[in-house]
């Protein structure tokens, strides 16, 4: 059984399409697979089926419901900002701990696979002295960290790793999820994060073949204890 957690160098760099590329992979596959996004902003109550709550529920194949959204991302708001300033807008706050037992919680109920995707980048803040990096330091879950392929990526990439790196966090991969119309190749920027971490795995848009990628990291999880 395995629990992993996706997080990303940025926001908008496609941690949600690499989590539903995944999840299809991982039930095309006959794996029993279900996703928590525990903190969601930009949230439309109006349109769920393009949120990113949405999206991972039509990748699991479930309708898209205020329930089946409730359960995988309770913490929601309107604001496209940081989780601590949208919830300041609504006069609110994310209880940093609650985040953590939620997934604690969802982590030890899993039936085979929990994909756990974060929110923004790996230190986005979430209240006043918390970043996402204090929940993924706490839960101690293998990584999965999502770049992009624009122009700057490769520094904001490497800086995302030492940052893990110095929490003595496992990173299990870095996948490149292609940014539409950069003027970066994707193979360019895989080849270059590839000489200072391993392994690093190349996404392009629209292309979810490259999902199968995959199973070199769940066949390398199957051998350990999981955690």
């Amino acid at each position: 059984m395995t629990a992993i957690f996706i997080t990303a160098t940025g926001t908008d760099v496609g941690k949600t399409f690499v989590a539903a590329a995944l999840i299809r992979h991982l039930r095309q596959i006959g794996r029993a697979v279900d996703v928590i996004k525990p903190v969601v902003s930009g949230y439309d109550p109006a349109q769920p089926g393009p949120s990113d709550p949405g999206m991972l529920l039509n990748a699991l194949g479930l309708p898209v419901t205020p329930e089946a959204i409730d359960r995988i991302s309770p913490w929601r708001f309107r604001a496209a900002l940081s989780p601590d300033l949208a919830a300041q807008l609504e006069g609110r706050t994310v209880d940093v701990d609650k985040v953590i037992a939620f997934c604690q919680n969802a982590i030890e109920q899993r039936r085979d696979t929990l994909l756990v995707e974060g929110i923004g980048g790996i230190m986005v803040p979430l209240d006043r002295r918390r970043t996402l990096l204090d929940v993924m330091t706490a839960l101690r879950l293998p990584l999965i960290l999502v770049a992009g392929s624009y122009l700057g990526s490769l520094s904001h990439t490497l800086t995302a790793l030492d940052a893990l790196f110095r929490r003595n966090l496992e990173v299990l991969a870095i996948v490149v999820s292609e940014t539409p119309g950069s003027t970066v190749p994707l193979d360019a920027t895989v080849a270059t994060i590839g000489r200072f971490a391993e392994p690093v795995i190349a996404l392009p848009r629209g292309d979810h073949s490259a999902a199968a990628a995959f199973d070199r990291i769940f066949n390398r999880r199957d051998d350990r204890e999981p955690p």
